[in-house]
């Protein structure tokens, strides 16, 4: 029941209100502050952004680029955008109708939703899943339906997928690279759901905020490309991890103009426009970083991914080795504590290193357990000195032990 100041008053909070919790990402990162640790719980990466990219919104600032923006954001970034989808994404999309600069990733996500779903609607979500995508579903009364994926490789399950259709199904959430698994989709597990989706009529949003985040030969596909998924998925992305500028909140989404004008006027809604300036040093980076700078990022974080997998199968805490985005599960099973939560914690007491428990991330199995209660996520999207500190904290906890 919602909390009530008296038997009689209308001042109480919403039905949905006492159901929500802070994220444990959130949490983790409160903790960590707390003892003064390395945060390797949320993806804050904390990296120094591409030069280009910071003079161009610093300049933009002193050039008086402080006043609202068409709601779809500034016409060279829309134009840059337009261009890196046909030469990375290999999709065709219009500047002026199909381009929209949003605050964030999670501000295009929130208005895609309340432009395309209604309250009651389904929507399923693989399985492990960005809790960030789930909590977006459920604030706005949309369900989300979690479909588990075959670990360890987080494989699709054909059965498992159909089975979860209802009559009140009407989208899925797709995330490659994936957060938290780094799972990269191939390009027959995505003509798979291209086929799936538009058998069953539904909308695909997909987050591909990790595109260049691709490890050991794997490439990166958007769904949209695909033969008849234009008019019928969402793709959202943004800079916050390329540029590595999350605190800039600053992402795009594409879709067909039937959706993006109702989609632009929820986005208007709740945030206006995305912030002005900083758009000029996101075109600035699309136009003038050459290939050569996407290629050393996904170099620079697999060379950090294999020390940290290196490091975690050292110390017991068995990684999932990701191919994709700068998240690693490992298994958390040795640690003390009763479920992944207090595994976290004891983690970060012991050594002053902050993870992110897998529940997180999981659903419920038959018996009600979290299938994720095993697991801890690590992010190795950090500055290489506090990388190899985390690495040494480790090893010497292993060594104490």
């Amino acid at each position: 029941m919602p909390f009530r100041m008296s038997t009689n008053s209308k001042l109480f909070l919403s039905d949905l209100a006492p159901h929500t919790v802070q994220s444990e990402i959130r949490a983790m990162s409160v903790a960590c502050t707390a003892v003064n640790g390395i945060n390797m719980a949320q993806g804050v990466c904390d990296t120094d952004p591409p030069h280009p990219v910071v003079e161009a919104a610093i300049q933009a600032i002193r050039e008086g680029q402080n006043i609202y923006t068409r709601l779809d954001g500034i016409a060279p970034l829309r134009e840059a955008i337009a261009a890196k989808m046909l030469q990375w994404n290999r999709m065709t999309v219009d500047p002026d109708r199909e381009v929209l600069v949003t605050s964030g990733a999670t501000g295009a996500l929130h208005a895609a939703l309340l432009a395309l779903l209604n309250p009651g609607d389904e929507c399923l979500v693989l399985e492990p899943f960005y809790g960030y995508h789930v909590a977006t579903l459920r604030s706005q009364r949309v369900v989300p339906v979690i479909v588990p994926l075959d670990a360890p490789l987080f494989e699709l399950d054909h059965e498992r997928l159909e089975a979860a259709i209802t009559p009140r199904t009407r989208a899925i959430i797709l995330n490659t690279p994936s957060n938290p698994s780094g799972k990269v989709f191939t390009l027959a597990e995505l003509e798979w759901m291209a086929d799936f989706a538009q058998r069953h009529d539904l909308f695909v949003f997909t987050d591909e905020m990790y595109e260049y985040f691709i490890y050991d030969g794997a490439q990166h596909q958007s769904l949209a490309a695909l033969p008849g998924m234009a008019e019928r998925t969402i793709t959202i992305s943004g800079f916050s991890k390329t540029f590595s500028v999350t605190g800039w909140r600053l992402g795009y989404l594409t879709a067909d103009a039937r959706w993006l004008g109702a989609i632009g006027y929820f986005h208007d809604l709740t945030y206006v426009c995305a912030p002005s300036p900083l758009q000029h040093g996101a075109a600035a980076g699309l136009l003038s970083l050459p290939q050569s700078f996407y290629q050393g990022l996904a170099a620079e974080y697999q060379e950090k991914r294999d020390r940290v997998c290196s490091v975690l199968r050292q110390v017991g805490l068995t990684p999932i080795t990701p191919a994709g985005a700068y998240y690693i599960l490992a298994d958390a099973s040795q640690l003390a504590g009763e479920d992944a939560r207090a595994k976290a914690r004891t983690l970060l007491a012991e050594t002053g290193v902050a993870t992110v428990a897998g529940s997180a991330f999981f659903g419920q199995d038959g018996d009600g357990r979290n299938r994720g209660e095993a697991l801890l996520r690590f992010c190795f999207a950090k500055k290489q000195t506090e990388l190899e500190d985390a690495c040494v904290r480790l090893l010497q906890w292993k060594s104490e032990r």
